[in-house]
């Protein structure tokens, strides 16, 4: 039985090795510029001129000579201003100084920026009470990137900060991979859509609901299949479906029940299995291979299971389906505030609360009634992540933390 890291690893190699994303498009980030959130760069972005393309001051204030302040107070002749959009017409000389605002252009013959806090203004003349040297609150032109550079490279998910660099180049149509199709389905006789009321000993479909959200927020497009019985024929044909898409998330129907019947009409179907068991709590049923030339994952049918086998085994795939490189597991570290007891030779995810004191990060596992218990998790914004070879930690301890997406 493999541990979490190990099968992350096995999804990792076969995707990059096997499967590539499907074909590009443009998207006009002017008009629409949420479409191309969570988008991955299908060709390398390159700086259309020089960033800044003139020396740029950072502070409103006056531009000097630095050699002109050097003994303080020193005062200067304002012979002009600079301004963002615009420029001061002459070269500055000895003597003399420039009102400069923020993002502007430094004048030639200056080069040093006083801020204005460190000025005092009768008329024309300037006292400069702070010496300056050269260089001071200047960026000089291309600092921040040359003409033809690489700024946003080739696969790189495209966020806010990067929508922004995309903008400031000009690539108003930036070209992006399309996003892999994944089919999720859930199985079980018990299950009837969240719309219905179920009966007596049925349960609402909510794998479907969540799974197709977390596709989303991998990166990816949901295609939902809903919910099939645990009846060879429907599953066959369910799957089938399912297999047109660049990638299948079953849930459910993947451990050792009479009725659990995933694994067998994969195999049917010529599947390769790559793990069928991973070393963690909740998820161990968790089952990876391939089918017809598709990733196919199968997750527990718990909700708790599914969500956490789902960041750890799915994400990493569709990134690269997406034609991205698989994020890390975004591991870190606090202090938690009470004992923990767990059985060792699993990976335990707990449910958890993460907070901030004088301290640093602190962590506080939540009580819970397991994987099927998804009503903790509305007020988990985190998973402790306790070692296969740990079966007690401290109060004050250290500890894995493994946040639950967009909620830290």
């Amino acid at each position: 039985m493999l541990s979490y890291q190990a099968a992350r690893g096995k999804v990792i190699e076969i995707a990059q090795a096997r499967y590539r994303p499907r074909s590009t498009e443009t998207i006009d980030i002017v008009r629409d510029p949420a479409a191309a959130l969570g988008r991955v760069v299908a060709e390398d972005i390159r700086a259309d001129r020089d960033y800044p393309s003139f020396d740029r001051s950072i502070r409103d204030g006056v531009a000097v000579r630095s050699v002109d302040v050097a003994n303080v107070p020193a005062r200067l002749k304002a012979v002009g201003e600079s301004k963002a959009g615009g420029s001061y017409p002459g070269t500055l000389a000895l003597g003399e100084c420039v009102h400069i605002m923020t993002g502007a252009p430094v004048p030639p013959g200056a080069d040093a920026v006083v801020m204005v806090e460190y000025t005092k203004a009768a008329g024309d003349w300037i006292t400069v009470e702070r010496s300056a040297r050269a260089g001071d609150h200047i960026v000089r032109a291309g600092n921040e990137a040359r003409g033809n550079q690489i700024v946003i490279p080739r696969g790189t998910r495209i966020g806010y900060a990067e929508l922004s660099v995309a903008a400031q180049v000009g690539a108003a149509n930036l070209p992006v991979f399309a996003r892999p199709r994944v089919a999720v389905l859930a199985t079980g006789d018990e299950l009837v859509p969240a719309d219905e009321e179920p009966g007596a000993y049925a349960i609402r479909n909510s794998n479907g609901v969540s799974l197709a959200a977390q596709i989303s927020l991998s990166g990816a497009e949901p295609v939902i299949l809903g919910a099939v019985r645990d009846r060879e024929h429907d599953l066959r044909e369910a799957i089938e479906r399912g297999l047109g898409e660049d990638a299948l998330v079953l849930s459910g129907g993947v451990s050792m029940g009479k009725y659990d019947l995933v694994e067998k009409i994969l195999l049917e179907a010529g599947a390769e299995f790559y793990f069928d068991a991973v070393a963690i709590r909740p998820g161990r049923p968790a089952v990876f291979g391939s089918c017809k030339d598709k990733l196919v994952f199968g997750l527990p049918g718990n909700p708790v299971s599914a969500m956490v086998t789902f960041e750890l085994f799915v994400t990493p795939a569709i990134d690269v389906l997406s034609g991205a490189t698989p994020r890390p597991i975004p591991l870190f570290r606090a202090k938690v505030t009470h004992d923990l007891n767990e059985k060792p030779g699993l990976a335990h995810f707990l449910p958890a609360k993460m907070g901030f004191s004088d301290d640093g990060p602190t962590v506080e596992a939540l009580r819970w009634q397991g994987s099927g218990d998804a009503v903790t998790l509305v007020n988990a914004n985190c998973f402790i992540v306790v070692g296969t070879a740990q079966e007690h930690v401290s109060a004050g301890e250290w500890v894995d933390v493994f946040p639950r997406r967009g909620s830290i």
